[in-house]
């Protein structure tokens, strides 16, 4: 008689084989909010292990021991701004890779000398600071021979995949225009380090705009950016504020970030792609995070996979009645396990460093351009 506690999915599943090939030996750098995220997601990953991790804070590595069953003599904190290096010092042999979970300004130091120490790397989005550091990154992962990726979840989400696929096959005809919102009404962060532009690199355009961004950029098939318009405005979040929102009472004497982007780019085949982030502004909804693409023989809209096309001298909408989760349980898993496939089997990387790259060069520009007053041109 069946087991009335088992679920449809599991009887049919059965027992799962335990895995018995090589695992990826990797060690956090951060062990932080987004380490946290990573953790619960290596656990859906048979080939990889997370076996040490370093981070300045000590409650955080208490966390990592306490939660998820690092050992103490795994963790590392030395007093220095690079715990790192002590840890590759003391873990030489012992790990394969590192996953980099630090705020921004932390990622490019910590890539480059895991890449020199021999090790593949992850890296948090934005992939870095500013555009040299991102070009150091990639040389440094060529140089050692190591893989190198950058963390784009949203690639990954099922609508991202299938209209990418449609946009290669032709469906869409020549993308035209590409809109792109990551739009807070009021949203910015009352914890960490995101509204400091010297640690971060920029605000909600270098934080959540650059995950729509990119989604947008692997939808149009990585075009190359060549010009750049932007203007950046802080009006909100450098005052002490009284009105209700999710996160209030964020600090505003340290905040040096832009409260509202928007801006454009003009790619190398004529596609533009026109931008708005923002921590907080005066809009209707309350949290955007969107983008719609306008073809010569389609549009679509990326959160539901929309499709306005002509059929039968009709001008037609069309959605897909079924689509599976894309969770940030399934997302998160899924562009670990690509990179962790990566380094162990040589499979391609979704979002490689050449691609986080790209991307630093749209952000990077756009930045260049609010600060100069004019459109810039993007260089190589």
């Amino acid at each position: 008689m069946a087991d009335n506690n088992m679920s449809v999915s599991t009887a049919i599943a059965g027992k799962k084989a335990v895995y018995k090939g090589r695992k990826l030996r990797i060690a956090i750098i951060g062990c932080g909010g987004i380490a946290q995220a990573h953790m619960a997601a290596f656990k859906n990953i048979d080939n990889a292990e997370v076996v040490a991790g370093c981070d300045i804070v000590q409650d955080r590595l208490d966390l990592m021991n306490e939660k998820w069953g690092i050992p103490k003599e795994a963790l590392f904190r030395d007093g220095t701004q690079k715990p790192w290096r002590a840890m590759f010092k003391a873990m030489k042999g012992k790990i394969d890779a590192v996953d980099v979970c630090t705020p921004n300004g932390v990622h490019a130091p910590a890539v480059i000398d895991a890449c020199n120490a021999g090790l593949h790397a992850m890296t948090e989005k934005p992939m870095a600071m500013t555009v040299k550091e991102c070009k150091d990154m990639v040389a440094a992962a060529k140089k050692n021979k190591v893989k190198l990726s950058v963390g784009f979840q949203r690639r990954y989400q099922h609508n991202s995949e299938n209209l990418a696929k449609m946009r290669a096959e032709g469906f869409f005809g020549d993308v035209m225009l590409v809109k792109v919102r990551a739009c807070r009404r009021r949203g910015i962060p009352n914890w960490g380090v995101f509204g400091q532009k010297d640690k971060q690199g920029g605000g909600p355009l270098i934080d959540i705009g650059v995950h729509i961004i990119e989604s947008a950029m692997a939808f149009l098939g990585n075009p190359k950016p060549v010009y750049a318009s932007a203007g950046c405005w802080t009006f909100l979040g450098n005052k002490p504020s009284t009105v209700m929102s999710m996160w209030p009472g964020w600090d505003h004497k340290t905040y040096t970030v832009e409260d509202f982007a928007c801006g454009q780019i003009r790619f190398d085949n004529g596609t533009i792609m026109q931008i708005e982030a923002s921590f907080a502004d005066h809009q209707k909804e309350h949290d955007v995070e969107d983008w719609w693409a306008y073809g010569t023989k389609a549009g679509c809209q990326w959160s539901t996979s929309e499709i306005y096309t002509d059929q039968n001298n009709m001008m037609v909408n069309m959605q897909p009645v079924f689509m599976p989760d894309s969770g940030w349980d399934y997302i998160f898993t899924k562009k670990l396990q690509n990179w962790v496939d990566g380094c162990l089997k040589g499979t391609p990387l979704g979002a490689s460093g050449e691609i986080g790259l790209n991307v630093q060069k749209i952000l990077c520009g756009l930045y260049d351009s609010a600060k100069a007053g004019h459109e810039v041109k993007i260089a190589d």
